[in-house]
């Protein structure tokens, strides 16, 4: 049983992506137990949205120093090991609120595999996304694809 998560802000352009991305999954669903889900939450609150999954997918908009717009990077939780980064004084980051679903008991996927595609502003309103960004959706697809599908050796 998986899930796929597309994080981000509808409203804020490029900070969308992850939305476009499961309406891309939506129009052709990936086969098998998968649930499509868009949503504007971080931390606690996606922690909330994967219990009880064996994967868990994240798709999201990402800005690193010199990145390239466009560009589609696959990542896995230990790549966030040194990001800090919450919405909210009142929540915290997804690998602090994984360690606390793990100390709760809770069913944590197995697998957690993060989807990002680098944007150059996240701050423009707007419901389009950038001629880059736009163009990155398909690689994006397919490699959420690939992830649902790959074999693993899950813990």
């Amino acid at each position: 049983k998986s899930i796929v998560l597309g994080i981000g802000n509808s409203i804020l352009g490029d900070d969308g992506v992850g939305f476009r991305v499961i309406e891309a999954l939506e129009s052709a669903p990936p086969p098998g137990d998968i649930t499509l889900t868009a949503c504007d939450v971080s931390g606690l609150a996606i922690l909330d949205l994967i219990v009880n999954y064996d994967q868990a997918v994240l798709v999201d908009a990402i800005q690193t120093v010199g990145g390239v717009p466009g560009t589609v990077y696959r990542l896995e939780l230990a790549d966030f090991n040194t990001a800090k980064h919450t919405v909210s004084p009142h929540d915290m980051d997804f690998p602090s609120a994984l360690e606390l679903g793990r100390k709760l008991h809770l069913k944590i996927p197995s697998r957690i595999s993060i989807v990002a595609i680098e944007i150059p502003d996240n701050y423009t309103f707007s419901h389009n996304l950038s001629a880059p960004v736009q163009a990155a959706v398909p690689q994006a697809v397919k490699l959420v694809r690939e992830l649902l599908t790959e074999s693993h050796d899950w813990q």
